[in-house]
């Protein structure tokens, strides 16, 4: 994959028709949420956060160093995770959606599932190398604890029945949960697409009860050898159809209340609320700055099942976010951004990259030296590394374009999402 689906211009699907043709004879005016790009034009800034979350999550994968304390964990309740499924939800939709409009649900979804091929053939491919790169700097240095500690233990005991369920996504090593909720998610994104070219609201309101029901009745997948998915994809579609909903019309719908003071200040109220919760985790002194009555309503803030708390400060931020970064910002084509922006585009190569990097650090802070300069060195290294593998995969495809289009010219029907740079 270069990117997990590119922003490629586009009708919304229904209920959001009429609502752009009025827009477009309307004066113009400027716009806070992603609007869909002119034909041919990325939304660079889905790209930069994209990246940026792949960033975040190699970081946060790492044991606790400096740039930890860069990451969005630290100061409310979301973190990268976030950012990535939301991106995913609206940048699949945003291209399958137009393609089952122009082309109908049996291609689109055909389309999906090579995209679901794809992604699972990468999560099998990263599983084989992980367990390779665990197992040898067990068994080089003997140390069996890092087989314990990457939960690999079971796989070693019982590889003939554990392959199995690998494969089946009921078993993986730690930091491998990502890729699994999003091939569930897209295996359900025809479906999702379906219901909303008949009704996109009514669709979103299924997915809110889908998750209030999972909530309810505690509803999830079960995981081997015991537990369950790090990730309930019960729950966590939720943002998934979310970022689908708005990539279809749903955020130009909802720009009077993005562009609103109101809507403004509640955002900022809650972050900063957030933010003085999470101090308290780390200055234990301040424990009394939350009343004893919140605490009890409010934790334990569940990931797995994507605490509404968590939900919540991801919309917050995201409020603020298309409130102070329009989408015509010359600093999205400036060279700072640019490395962000590139593994943005190349997603799912940097994905499985930063997992393999993680463990690497692990081993080396482990092995080598724990001190401050090495939590550091290794966390910059990884940064840099993951840029290049990026760019030359974008080299890789430009050069790879210009000689297709010397050899069967211009305006072929590229599926965007299943392998666009």
């Amino acid at each position: 994959m270069t990117s997990i689906a590119d922003g490629i211009a586009g009708r919304p699907l229904a209920g959001a028709a009429d609502t752009i043709a009025r827009d477009e004879t309307a004066p113009a005016k400027a716009l806070p949420a992603i609007t869909l790009p002119a034909a041919g034009e990325r939304e660079l800034r889905l790209d930069l956060f994209r990246g940026l979350a792949l960033w975040l999550i190699f970081i946060d994968h790492l044991p606790p160093n400096l740039l930890t304390w860069f990451t969005i964990r630290n100061y409310g309740f979301s973190d990268a995770t976030e950012i990535f499924i939301f991106i995913s939800g609206y940048t699949a939709a945003f291209v399958y959606g137009r393609a089952m409009l122009e082309s109908g649900f049996v291609v689109a979804s055909a389309r999906i599932l090579r995209r679901v091929w794809q992604i699972y053939v990468a999560h099998v491919f990263l599983f084989t190398i992980f367990l390779a790169e665990i197992s040898y700097v067990a068994t080089s240095f003997e140390n069996p604890l890092y087989t314990e500690e990457m939960g690999i233990m079971d796989f070693l005991k019982q590889p003939d029945v554990t392959i199995v369920q690998a494969l089946l996504l009921r078993f993986r090593p730690v930091n491998m949960d990502v890729l699994p909720l999003y091939i569930v998610l897209m295996l359900f994104l025809p479906v999702i697409l379906w219901l909303m070219k008949w009704r996109a609201d009514a669709t979103l309101g299924i997915s809110v009860a889908l998750y209030a029901l999972t909530w309810r009745y505690d509803w999830y997948l079960s995981a081997y050898p015991n537990g369950y998915w790090a990730f309930n994809p019960f729950a966590w579609q939720l943002l998934f159809v979310f970022g689908a909903w708005c990539a279809l019309g749903g955020a130009r719908r909802m720009s009077s209340i993005l562009s609103s003071r109101i809507t403004l200040a509640i955002s900022f109220a809650y972050l900063f609320a957030a933010f003085c919760v999470t101090l308290t985790w780390y200055l234990p002194q301040l424990g009394h700055v939350v009343p004893r009555r919140i605490e009890q309503w409010m934790y334990p803030i569940d990931k797995t099942d994507l605490d509404v708390l968590r939900f919540a400060h991801f919309l917050a931020l995201a409020a603020v976010t298309v409130r102070f970064l329009p989408k015509d910002w010359p600093g999205l084509k400036s060279a700072w951004l640019r490395p962000l922006i590139l593994c943005g585009q190349h997603s799912l190569e940097i994905f499985c990259l930063g997992v393999f990097l993680a463990f690497a650090g692990h081993f080396l802070l482990a092995e080598v030296s724990g001190g401050a300069a090495m939590h550091l060195l290794i966390s910059i290294s990884g940064i840099l590394i993951m840029w290049a593998v990026a760019w030359v995969i974008s080299w890789y495809k430009h050069v790879a374009d210009k000689s297709a289009s010397r050899t069967k010219g211009a305006g072929g029907n590229a599926d965007l999402a299943g392998g666009g740079g």
